[in-house]
C-alpha cells in the first residue's frame, strides 16, 4: 500500500488529493492519511493541504526497498530487498535467508553494520548511512571452482559502475579490494554452499565508501581507506551508484552464464593494479616475492618467483606491495 501511495506521490504533478489517491487505492481517506503518516515518520518530507492534498517533497537518504525499487533498471537483481537500519553483517544475514531459500537476486541491504567483515576476517568500517553495505544471493549453475571468479566478476562491476556514476577510475587489487590512489575504496566479501556436483549458493557482499568524510574515519584508518566524497569533493547519490552497481552486475553474471569468465577475466585485467607489480605473498604457512604476472583461467593469481612460477588461490593469502 505505501508503495503504491510513494508512486502516486512520485508521478503527481504539485499535490494530489487524499481523495483521489484513496479511490486509486480503493480504501477510506482515513486509511490513505495514516499511511502517510507512517511514511513521514520514515523520514518522507510529505506536505498536506487541506483543500489541495498531499505533495512529496523530499525523500529520505535512505536505502529503503521503494526508493531502490523506483530506480531499479534491472530484470533480476533486486527485485526481493531486506533492508536493516544496522546489522553484525549483510553477508550474515544473506546467508541465512540463502540457507532458507531465498531467490536468486535477492539484496540484503543495512544503512550501517556493526560487524562488518572482509576476507580473512578483517574488520570493515561501515558507518550509518555513509556507504552502501549490502550482499547479494546468486544461484548460479556453476562449479565450486568457479566461485573465486565471481570475486573477480563484482570487482569488475562495481569498479565500471563508480566510473559511470561519479567518473572516478579506481583500480583492483587482487583479488577483492578496488582502490584509489593507494587506499581502500570497496572491499567484496565472497561466500559459498556447495556440494561436490555443484553451487547451492553465493553471496556476494560489498562494503563501498561512499560519503564518509575524511574528519570520520577512526584515526587508524586515515592512511588506509578513502570515500567516493572524498575524492570528488560532492556528496555521491547512494542510491543511484547502487542501481548502477546491480545493473553492472546483472549484465556481467549474465555473460558469465552464457558464455563464461573469459571476457570478464580480460576486464579484470585492464583493471588491474596488481599486475605487473613486485608483490609480497603472504600465506598461512608461507610468504615470498615475485612478479605478479597474470591471473589463470580459475581466476588464481600466477606470481613469478626467481625459480617458478607459483598459482596463488584467494582463500589462502594476503598480498601486499612489496616494500
Amino acid at each position: 500500500m505505501r508503495s503504491s501511495i510513494l508512486e502516486l506521490l512520485r508521478n503527481a504533478t504539485g499535490y494530489i488529493s487524499g481523495e483521489e489517491i484513496a479511490k486509486k487505492m480503493n480504501v477510506s481517506r482515513t486509511a490513505i492519511w495514516k499511511h502517510i503518516r507512517e511514511l513521514k515518520q520514515a523520514g518522507y518530507a510529505i506536505e498536506s493541504h487541506s483543500r489541495s492534498g498531499y505533495s512529496l517533497v523530499k525523500t529520505p537518504d535512505l536505502l529503503l526497498p521503494n526508493e531502490i525499487k523506483s530506480v531499479l533498471k534491472t530484470k533480476r537483481l533486486g527485485k526481493r530487498i531486506q533492508h536493516f537500519d544496522d546489522l553484525v553483517s549483510t553477508n550474515i544475514e544473506a546467508k541465512q535467508l540463502a540457507a532458507n531459500g531465498a531467490e536468486e537476486g535477492t539484496i540484503v541491504v543495512s544503512e550501517a553494520q556493526n560487524g562488518g567483515r572482509g576476507r580473512l576476517s578483517r574488520g570493515w568500517y561501515s558507518p550509518a548511512h555513509k556507504g552502501i553495505w549490502f550482499s547479494i544471493i546468486l544461484r548460479p549453475a556453476l562449479l565450486p571452482q568457479d566461485a573465486p571468479k565471481c570475486t573477480l566478476m563484482a570487482a569488475v562491476a562495481i569498479t565500471k559502475a563508480i566510473n559511470k556514476v561519479t567518473g572516478v577510475k579506481c583500480g583492483i587489487k587482487w583479488p577483492n579490494d578496488i582502490l584509489y590512489d593507494g587506499k581502500k575504496l570497496v572491499g567484496i566479501l565472497t561466500e559459498m554452499n556447495a556440494e561436490m556436483e555443484g553451487i547451492n549458493y553465493i553471496v556476494i557482499g560489498t562494503g563501498i565508501n561512499v560519503n564518509i568524510a575524511k574528519d570520520e574515519v577512526p584515526e587508524e584508518l586515515k592512511d588506509i581507506v578513502v570515500s567516493l566524497s572524498q575524492i570528488t569533493g560532492e556528496r555521491v547519490d547512494r542510491l543511484d551508484l547502487l542501481a548502477e552497481v546491480l545493473v553492472q552486475l546483472e549484465e556481467i553474471y549474465d555473460e558469465a552464464l552464457a558464455n563464461g569468465f573469459e571476457k570478464i577475466l580480460e576486464e579484470w585485467r585492464k583493471c588491474s593494479i596488481t599486475l605487473g607489480q613486485e608483490v609480497n605473498v603472504i600465506g598461512i604457512d608461507k610468504t615470498f616475492d615475485g612478479l605478479a604476472m597474470d591471473i589463470d583461467a580459475e581466476g588464481a593469481l600466477l606470481v613469478k618467483t626467481e625459480t617458478e612460477v607459483k598459482r596463488v588461490l584467494a582463500g589462502d593469502v594476503s598480498i601486499r606491495p612489496k616494500i
